[in-house]
């Protein structure tokens, strides 16, 4: 039984990500802090952030629903941020890889979570 959204596979996975994340990121170069590395963190925290915020408002099934749709868009762009960081060089590509088959876990489980959602 769920009882809290730390309950939520998908929400400890993509907590996890956004740790990595954070943890890779600190290996970036210093003239991408208020770029790259600011967008790639915020885009990977705001995946479990909307998991978390949508769940405070479960009872109201659409509101949830709309948070893990803003959960699902984080973690697009997350992908995309990863893509920037594999092509400029700062990540390896077996890293890169490795990332990817996160972000595409927690996006395919987001979407399940989505469809068989009720309150």
């Amino acid at each position: 039984m769920i009882k809290s959204y730390k309950d939520l596979e998908v929400y400890s996975l993509s907590f996890d990500l956004a740790m990595e994340i954070f943890e890779l990121s600190k290996t970036f170069p210093k003239d991408e802090m208020y770029s790259l590395t600011s967008q790639i963190i915020r885009s990977s925290r705001s995946i479990c952030a909307n998991i978390t915020e949508g769940w405070a408002k479960r009872h109201y099934q659409n509101e949830f629903k709309r948070h893990l749709i803003y959960s699902l868009g984080s973690t697009a762009e997350t992908e995309t941020w990863i893509k920037f960081s594999l092509e400029c060089g700062y990540i390896p590509e077996e890293r890169a890889k490795i990332l990817f088959e996160k972000v595409n876990s927690v996006g395919k489980m987001l979407t399940k979570l989505h469809q068989n959602w009720k309150s």
